[in-house]
């Protein structure tokens, strides 16, 4: 099967193509073009992974709502196409899915509920650009933006006729509540870590 950087010219990969690579090379396909992932996140990244796993966990614990954290493939089929032939796959860093029909052994088939990208100066373009859109085009119903560096969290909900409206700005003393689902509240203060807990971090390691 045809590899990313192994065709002389550019290649519509699929998510047949996808399945084949090797585990250990992180790629997301969007629209047909392979993406590298980069390297693996740093620590920052994954304290802010962890917790709120944790609190999305606890809330959704007895619920039929699953949380699934990456690496999971989320498959965003256009229309009724088979699974070989969906050029879009995407790994994001959380996701909820509330629809168990959507789940398989493969990850997901179809838009998550929520959505939630930890961005990185790497990432920041394709997260606040090309993702956006991206979820907005195929109806996820909430997308949050986790900025460890800025200690913020932006949030898109989607609105009638399935647009997403004006983003809403969280602060690191903050707590999310989301109408998507009534009783959630996510603690900031908690996300995000102190920085002194964080000791030197070099600008050139943050993915």
């Amino acid at each position: 099967m045809p590899r990313p950087g192994g065709t002389p010219h550019p290649h519509r990969f699929t998510y047949r193509d996808y399945a084949t690579w090797p585990d250990n090379e992180r790629w997301e396909l969007i629209d047909g073009q392979a993406v590298n992932m980069g390297p693996a996140p740093n620590r920052q990244h994954s304290l802010v992974s962890t917790e709120l796993v944790r609190q999305l966990a606890n809330f959704f614990q007895g619920h039929p709502c699953e949380v699934h954290a990456a690496p999971f493939d989320v498959r965003l089929p256009n229309h009724q196409e088979a699974d070989e032939q969906i050029d879009t796959v995407v790994q994001p860093d959380i996701v909820v899915v509330c629809d168990p029909q959507k789940l398989d052994d493969q990850g997901c088939r179809g838009a998550p509920d929520l959505v939630i990208e930890i961005v990185s100066p790497s990432t920041a373009s394709r997260d606040h650009i090309t993702k956006r859109d991206l979820y907005e085009r195929h109806r996820v119903k909430e997308y949050w933006l986790v900025s460890p560096g800025d200690r913020i969290v932006t949030i898109y909900r989607l609105e009638p006729p399935g647009r997403f409206g004006q983003p809403c700005v969280h602060g690191e003393h903050e707590t999310i509540e989301t109408p998507l689902f009534p009783g959630l509240a996510i603690d900031l203060r908690m996300v995000f870590p102190p920085m002194s807990r964080l000791g030197h971090t070099s600008p050139s390691r943050v993915p």
